[in-house]
C-alpha cells in the first residue's frame, strides 16, 4: 500500500530527498576547492544516519552534539567524531567506553580543570582545545596564555584545535562571511603554531560553520571544515548564500483548522512545538515570521504567506502585506507545508521524518533527540 501526504498525521516533518542530494553536493563542491581539507559534516541537525550515510560517504568523518548521537552514530558505524560541545568531567566514561569498543571519539574543552581531569582519566580520550575566534561563545583567545596551559596539562591527550564561526550567521553578503572565515582560519591557526612552538603535536586544525565552509577564500592549515545546518537548509541559510533560497529539504506539513477571512487568516495545526519560536529571519533582509508557507506539494503557490503567531499548538497565516490569502478557498483539513527559520530547532521537535522522493513518500526515518 503507498503512503501518500494525505495519509500522513499533523504535524510531521517532511524531508525531501532530492533537495538533500542538492545540498550535499553544493557543499562537496565547494570543500572540493581546498585539497587536503576533509568535510566532517556536523549530524546536530539531522540527527540521523541515513543521511549521515550521504552526507559522509563511506563512514566517513562526523560530528556530533550530544552522547546520544555519538552513541547513534557509532551503532551505525561512524567510528570517527568529534563531540563538539565542551566536555563535563562526569561524561568522561561515557566518551572512553565508546573510545574502547573501537570508535574514534574526540572531546573539546577551553577549561584547565577539565583539562586536567581528562589527562587523569584512565580511558583514551583525544581532546581539542576549543579557540575562541570571534564568536564570544567558547574558546580561549589564540593569545591567551590558557591556550598554553590547557595544552600543557593535557599533554599527549592533546589532538589539536577547534574553532566555530557561529557569527557568520550575521553576514549578509558572500564578501562579509568570507572575510569572517579568513579571520577563524588566522586566528585557529595561529593557536595552532603557538601549540607548536610550545612543542606540541597538532593533528587537528578544526574549523567551520556552513556560511564559512560555503565560501572561505582559502583554508590553509586548516585540516578539515565542520558544518550541517546546509545538508537540510531553512530560510535564514537561504538568505546569506549557503543554498538557493527554495532548497529547502525539511518543511512541516500541517492542516488547516479554522478559517477567519474577516481578518484574512487560517490557523493550522503547527504551532510552537512543531516549528519552534526561533526568529532568526528577523535580522535578516526578509522576515518570515515562524515560517513561510508553501501548498502541499510544497510549491509558492501562496506568495509569501507566513506564519506570523504561534501557540503551543496553533500557527497563524496571513498573507504578506499588500495581498490576500485565499482563505475562502483553504477549507478545514487542506494540507499546507511550513519552511522553517531555523532548521536545527524545527526538526528537533520531531522524532522522525517522512521521506520524499519526487513529491512521492517513500520512507521514514527516525531521528535520535535528546542527549
Amino acid at each position: 500500500m503507498t503512503t501518500t501526504l494525505d495519509d500522513l498525521p499533523t504535524p510531521c516533518l517532511l524531508l525531501d530527498l532530492d533537495v538533500l542530494e542538492r545540498n550535499i553536493a553544493r557543499m562537496a563542491g565547494a570543500m572540493a576547492r581546498h585539497p587536503g581539507v576533509a568535510l566532517r559534516p556536523h549530524m546536530k541537525t539531522a540527527k540521523n544516519a541515513q543521511v549521515a550515510d550521504l552526507a559522509a560517504p563511506g563512514k566517513g568523518p562526523i560530528t556530533v552534539s550530544t552522547l546520544a548521537e555519538a552513541r547513534h552514530f557509532a551503532d551505525h558505524g561512524f567510528r570517527d567524531q568529534v563531540y563538539a560541545v565542551g566536555i563535563t568531567p562526569r561524561k568522561l566514561d561515557a566518551v572512553a567506553a565508546l573510545n574502547a569498543a573501537g570508535n574514534d571519539v574526540k572531546v573539546i574543552t577551553d577549561d584547565l580543570d577539565t583539562a586536567a581531569a581528562i589527562a587523569a582519566h584512565p580511558g583514551r580520550l583525544p581532546t581539542l582545545v576549543e579557540v575562541d575566534v570571534g564568536e564570544g561563545r567558547a574558546g580561549v583567545s589564540p593569545d591567551n596564555v590558557m591556550l598554553l596551559r590547557i595544552a600543557a596539562v593535557l599533554g599527549d591527550r592533546l589532538a589539536g584545535v577547534l574553532s566555530h564561526s557561529g557569527h557568520s550567521y550575521a553576514g549578509r553578503s558572500e564578501e562579509a562571511m568570507a572575510d569572517i572565515a579568513e579571520a577563524e582560519r588566522a586566528n585557529l591557526t595561529r593557536a595552532a603554531a603557538r601549540l607548536r612552538m610550545a612543542g606540541h603535536a597538532v593533528r587537528i586544525v578544526s574549523a567551520g560553520a556552513s556560511p564559512t565552509a560555503m565560501h572561505a577564500r582559502s583554508l590553509d592549515g586548516v585540516t578539515e571544515m565542520r558544518a550541517g545546518v546546509y545538508m537540510l537548509g531553512d530560510l535564514l541559510q537561504g538568505q546569506i548564500g549557503t543554498h538557493p533560497p527554495d532548497d529547502i529539504a525539511v518543511t512541516v506539513l500541517s492542516a488547516v483548522i479554522g478559517r477567519y477571512p474577516a481578518r484574512g487568516a487560517v490557523l493550522v495545526d503547527a504551532g510552537a512545538l512543531a516549528l519552534s519560536k526561533d526568529r532568526s529571519t528577523e535580522g535578516a533582509p526578509r522576515d518570515w515570521k515562524f515560517g513561510r508557507v508553501l501548498d502541499r506539494d510544497g510549491r509558492p503557490t501562496l506568495g509569501d504567506a507566513m506564519v506570523v503567531r504561534v501557540h503551543q499548538e496553533h500557527g497563524e497565516v496571513r498573507a504578506a502585506e499588500g495581498s490576500a490569502l485565499p482563505v475562502e478557498e483553504m477549507p478545514v483539513g487542506t494540507l499546507l507545508r511550513v519552511a522553517p527559520n531555523h532548521v536545527c530547532l524545527t526538526a528537533a521537535a520531531h522524532d522522525r521524518y517522512h521521506v520524499l522522493r519526487g513529491g512521492q513518500v517513500v520512507a521514514e526515518w527516525m531521528r535520535v533527540n535528546f542527549w
